[in-house]
């Protein structure tokens, strides 16, 4: 796998589709390799890395956000979050669970990863900004307005149902 995890920093494009496939195809036991490049690699590579994160999926939700959480890096956490926000709606409910975290600074990469996902995450994130704590309210408010007119509108009927309880 070694191979295949330093051919994402090729010139050649060929070699870096070539390993993209494979590592997709070899799935959860590449996820951590791929974890360290987006850590330790050059841009190009990083977003390779991330690419076949987002298509392993599932298996690869947990391990990104645990990363997230310890490495504090921006540049990794930036490529973490596009990874995440690239696999839909099945990791909405992990990275709302995540807004529950006192890093400020991780809590906004949690927040543009739900906004890349978008529609798939307007439902859990309006319950959210009537029902969580303080922080994770906030969070949802502040997520749903930065997903443009439809989270305003949910945004807004959040608001107004915690009026009318």
């Amino acid at each position: 796998m070694t191979d295949l995890i330093l051919a994402l920093s090729s010139q050649d494009l060929d070699k870096k589709h070539e390993a993209e496939e494979r590592l997709v195809a070899i799935g959860e036991d590449a996820v951590l390799p791929l974890i360290e490049v987006l850590i330790d690699e050059d841009a190009d590579a990083r977003w390779y890395a991330g690419r076949v994160l987002a298509r392993i999926g599932a298996p690869a939700i947990r391990p990104l956000i645990l990363t997230m959480i310890v490495e504090q890096d921006t540049q990794f956490r930036r490529y973490a979050a596009a990874a995440l926000g690239s696999m839909g709606e099945t990791a909405v409910e992990p990275l709302i669970e995540a807004f529950s975290s006192e890093d400020r600074e991780l809590r906004g990469f949690i927040a543009l990863a739900l906004c890349r996902i978008g529609e798939p995450a307007r439902g859990p994130l309006k319950r959210l900004a009537g029902e969580g704590g303080e922080v994770q309210r906030s969070c949802a408010r502040l997520t749903l307005w930065k997903m443009g007119e439809e989270g305003i509108n949910d945004l807004v009927s959040s608001l107004d149902a915690g009026k009318a309880t």
